[in-house]
C-alpha cells in the first residue's frame, strides 16, 4: 500500500465533504427547511458548543479505547447516520437536535485524520504531512466549484445529497485497507497513563497551544463576515466565490511546497512568521477596503492559518508522545479551531456593527500577543 496516497485521499474526502458542509449548510437549513436566520444562527452555535466538548472529551477518551482506523471509521458512519436524520427532520426542534448529534461525529474526523497523519509520520510511513494535508485544501475548493454550479441549476436541495454522497464515499474509502499502524489498539500503561493534563508537562506544550488559540482566533472575523464584507465594499457577486477560494488555493500551494522549504525552521520561526502574516493581513484589510486589496490580502491566508497549523503539527510530530497526540489534537480542535473562534465571533461581531473595518483590525488584538509568544518561544527552544 502507498500510505501517502492512502492519507491523501482520505483529505482529500474528508475536506471534500466539509467543502460542503463549512459554507452551505446554514443556507440550506434557511432556504430548504424554512428555518429563520436567528435561529439558524442559534443552531449553529450550539453545535460548535458541541463541537468543541466532543473533539476535546470524547475523541481522546475514545482513542485510547479504539485503534485509529476504529475510530476513523466509527466517527464517519455517526456522520452518515446523522445526515440522514435530517431528510425527515422539519421542525426546529428536530434539526437542532439532528445539528447537536452531528456535530458530536463530524468534527472530530478533523483531528482523527491529522492525528493518524502524525502516527505514520512518527513511524517513517509518511514522509510528506504537508503534501497529503494539501490534498484537504484540494477537495475543499473542489467542493465549492462543482456545488456553485448545481445549486445554480437545481438550487439548495442538492447541498444535503452532495454532503451524503461524499461522506459515503468517505465510509467506503474507510473499510479499505489501512496501514497497519493505525489498526494498532492502545495498550493501557499504567505507570503512564495519557492524562491530557499531562501535556502540559511536556516541555513548552502549553505556550505553544495559547500561540495557536490567538493565531487560530484572529480567522474570526474572516470566516463570518467576510462574505458579507465583499457585499459591503462592492465586489461584483459572480466575483466573491472566486475571492474567498483565493485563500484556500494559497494554503493549497503552502501545503505543496512546505515539507521542502519549511523543513528546517523551527516551529517558533513558523508560529511567528504566521503571527506576522496575520497582523499584517488584517491591517491591509482595515486601511484599504476595497475589493483588489482585499484579494491581495486572501494570499496571506498561506501564513495566518496554514503555516500556523503546520507549524503546531511539527511541534506535535518532534515532541508529543505517540499515546498523547489524539490528546493534544483534540485539545488544539476544540480550543484553538472552535470556541475561540467562537468567543471572538462575537468580539467581531460587534466590531462589525460599529464599522465593518473594525472588525478585521480587531483581529490584531489576537495575532500581536500570538506574534509576541512566538518570538518569545523560538528563544526557549534554541
Amino acid at each position: 500500500m502507498n500510505t501517502q496516497r492512502w492519507m491523501s485521499s482520505q483529505f482529500f474526502t474528508f475536506y471534500l465533504t466539509w467543502g460542503v458542509f463549512l459554507p452551505y449548510w446554514t443556507g440550506w437549513m434557511i432556504h430548504t427547511k424554512g428555518i429563520s436566520i436567528s435561529q439558524a444562527s442559534l443552531i449553529m452555535s450550539l453545535g460548535l458548543v458541541v463541537r468543541g466538548i466532543s473533539t476535546l472529551m470524547a475523541y481522546p477518551y475514545f482513542s485510547r479505547k479504539f485503534s485509529s482506523k476504529t475510530l476513523l471509521n466509527g466517527m464517519a458512519i455517526g456522520t452518515l447516520v446523522s445526515i440522514l436524520c435530517y431528510i425527515p427532520s422539519n421542525s426546529f426542534a428536530s434539526i437542532l437536535l439532528v445539528t447537536l448529534l452531528i456535530n458530536f461525529f463530524y468534527p472530530t474526523l478533523m483531528p482523527a485524520l491529522d492525528t493518524a497523519a502524525g502516527i505514520l509520520v512518527q513511524s517513517k510511513q509518511l514522509k510528506h504531512y504537508g503534501k497529503s494535508r494539501s490534498w484537504g485544501s484540494i477537495g475543499f475548493v473542489v467542493a465549492g466549484m462543482v456545488l456553485t454550479v448545481f445549486t445554480g441549476a437545481l438550487g439548495d436541495v442538492v447541498i444535503l445529497w452532495a454532503l451524503l454522497i461524499g461522506t459515503m464515499v468517505f465510509v467506503g474509502l474507510g473499510l479499505m485497507p489501512a496501514p497497519l499502524v493505525l489498526s494498532e489498539k492502545p495498550q493501557p500503561n499504567p505507570t503512564k497513563k495519557a492524562r491530557m493534563l499531562n501535556l502540559f508537562r511536556i516541555k513548552h506544550f502549553g505556550l505553544v497551544l495559547v500561540i495557536v488559540i490567538l493565531l487560530q482566533a484572529a480567522h474570526a472575523t474572516y470566516y463570518t463576515y467576510g462574505y458579507i464584507f465583499l457585499q459591503e465594499i462592492h465586489s461584483p457577486k459572480y466575483l466573491i466565490g472566486v475571492i474567498l477560494n483565493i485563500a484556500v488555493i494559497a494554503e493549497i500551494i503552502f501545503f505543496l511546497i512546505a515539507d521542502r522549504y519549511f523543513q528546517r525552521f523551527s516551529a517558533g520561526s513558523l508560529l511567528a512568521l504566521s503571527a506576522l502574516g496575520s497582523t499584517v493581513r488584517w491591517i491591509l484589510v482595515f486601511i484599504f477596503p476595497n475589493v483588489l486589496v482585499f484579494s491581495i490580502s486572501q494570499v496571506l491566508h498561506s501564513l495566518s492559518f496554514a503555516m500556523g497549523h503546520y507549524a503546531f503539527m511539527k511541534y506535535l510530530i518532534k515532541n508529543i508522545p505517540h499515546q498523547q497526540i489524539p490528546n493534544a489534537q483534540g485539545m488544539y480542535s476544540a480550543l484553538a479551531l472552535s470556541w475561540s473562534t467562537a468567543v471572538f465571533t462575537i468580539f467581531g461581531g460587534y466590531l462589525y456593527e460599529i464599522e465593518p473595518r473594525f472588525a478585521f483590525i480587531g483581529m490584531i488584538v489576537c495575532s500581536i500577543p500570538s506574534m509576541v509568544l512566538a518570538l518569545v518561544y523560538r528563544k526557549l527552544e534554541k
